[in-house]
């Protein structure tokens, strides 16, 4: 029997890398205040249609089996805005971490799935502009940093800055999310590509699609947002000029959380999806840079996100908006470049977190070391004990060896009389008695983390 395409099983070992990960990103979340919520797996169909832009032929239909029509969850960003319009709130900072589901042509070997995690931390209300979208940048800069997974690029762009980019290019309203999403293509195909598809495909004129091109070239930081500026063009169209004030006091926060050089102003970030509205963001992995090649080149987007203020709305009935920004972590990403680190540097992951076995040396003598492994379970100790009644004391030092326990507590008859037990340290072979009544002590301080 095999396994659904594009799912995978974790084992334990899996589990064990996946837990460090999801432990140091919660971490990140609660240092930055948020609260959680959870919300269903599936939505009404109709919650999901019309949200997603191009992408929204991957979201999974369930059967109709008669009632209510309804649709897998695509994201955690929808079921949020829909749960805070259903609940009138018009202010939460909340994570949210569970599996989403598209129906998309996996390719597993770059951590493509069809069911995967997210991990969403958003910003709700209406607050002074951009010390939010700043919070948010500074969080995927803590995330990416503590998991040590190498040198990595932070993209920014807003959506206005592009939408006022295509319109002085020449692009009819009615085409700038199709362009949008052609745009989207550069960080995985060339300019030439990208720019046949506008005027093949999509029909826009060459005109339009050379000037897109001269801009969306550009990357850099404060001193592009200042030249933009003064762009005769771009300063004279309303979105744009809105769009670059926004991103100089963006770039003026991240100043002041001294984040700026792993962030990039990039003119050519579009993110596909419909409902972004402000401040986009990326975050890329960069491989190590070769000597023949002058600029590091990117691995793939571990983090994106961006500001929403329309989607709530669209859930209320009034209309009432509730500006939202946020950013979701890739964690299977991140979990694949860590997985195979780890396979590389044959670093030995444990699976479990037993501090102690429970052995004996010398026959009959299960009933004692139940006594005691269950005295040790009352205390809160991590404790295991093999299932036979006269295990070799050799399985059972093998047992620890093959699992990382560090500890072994041995009961024999002489230990038994003195009213002591012996404890054993795996790795040096030290072996001390121990008073029983002081013996759950001596394994915490053996067995707490330094």
């Amino acid at each position: 029997c095999y396994e659904v395409p594009g799912t995978r099983d974790y084992s334990p070992k899996q589990m064990a890398i996946r837990e460090r990960v999801f432990n140091a990103i919660i971490t990140c979340f609660k240092r930055h205040g948020a609260e959680v919520i959870d919300t269903p797996v599936f939505e009404l169909k109709e919650t999901l249609t019309g949200k997603y832009g191009e992408d929204s032929k991957l979201i999974y239909d369930l059967k109709d089996q008669g009632g209510e029509l309804l649709s897998l969850r695509y994201d955690l960003t929808v079921p949020f805005a829909r749960y805070l319009a259903m609940n009138k709130i018009t202010n939460i900072k909340r994570y949210h971490i569970a599996k989403v589901y598209r129906r998309d042509n996996p390719a597993m070997t770059r951590g493509r799935y069809r069911e995967f995690y997210q991990c969403d931390f958003d910003i709700a209300g209406q607050f002074d502009p951009m010390i939010p979208d700043a919070e948010c940048l500074k969080i995927v800069h803590e995330i990416l940093s503590d998991l040590q997974l190498g040198d990595f690029l932070i993209k920014v762009n807003d959506r206005r800055i592009l939408d006022g980019m295509f319109a002085v290019c020449g692009v009819p309203d009615s085409k700038f999310r199709t362009i949008c999403s052609s745009v989207d293509k550069l960080d995985k195909m060339p300019w030439e590509e990208v720019r046949s598809e506008m005027v093949g495909e999509k029909g826009l004129s060459p005109e339009a699609a050379d000037h897109i091109g001269e801009y969306v070239q550009l990357h850099g930081g404060l001193d592009l947002i200042e030249q933009l500026l003064q762009d005769p063009k771009l300063s004279q169209n309303k979105l744009a000029k809105e769009g670059l004030g926004d991103m100089k006091l963006l770039f003026e926060y991240l100043t002041l959380f001294g984040i700026t050089g792993k962030i990039s102003f990039d003119l050519s970030l579009a993110r596909g999806l419909d409902y972004y509205t402000g401040v986009i963001f990326e975050a890329v992995l960069l491989q190590p840079e070769n000597d023949h090649v002058e600029e590091p080149v990117s691995v793939g987007s571990v983090a994106g996100g961006g500001r929403y203020d329309g989607l709530v709305g669209m859930f209320d009935p009034k209309g009432r908006k509730v500006p939202c920004v946020g950013v979701s972590i890739g964690i299977e990403r991140i979990f694949s470049i860590l997985e195979q680190r780890v396979e590389a540097s044959e670093e030995k992951i444990r699976t479990t977190e037993t501090q102690v076995l429970v052995a004996s040396a010398q026959k009959k003598l299960l009933e004692e070391r139940l006594k005691l492994i269950s005295e040790l379970w009352n205390a809160g100790i991590k404790a295991e004990v093999l299932y036979k009644k006269n295990p070799k004391l050799l399985n059972q030092l093998q047992y620890c060896e093959d699992t990382g326990i560090p500890l072994v507590a041995i009961v024999g008859e002489q230990e038994l009389k003195d009213g002591v037990v012996k404890l054993r340290v795996v790795a040096t072979r030290e072996e001390v008695n121990v008073r029983r009544e002081s013996l759950v002590e001596e394994i915490r301080m053996r067995t707490s983390r330094p």
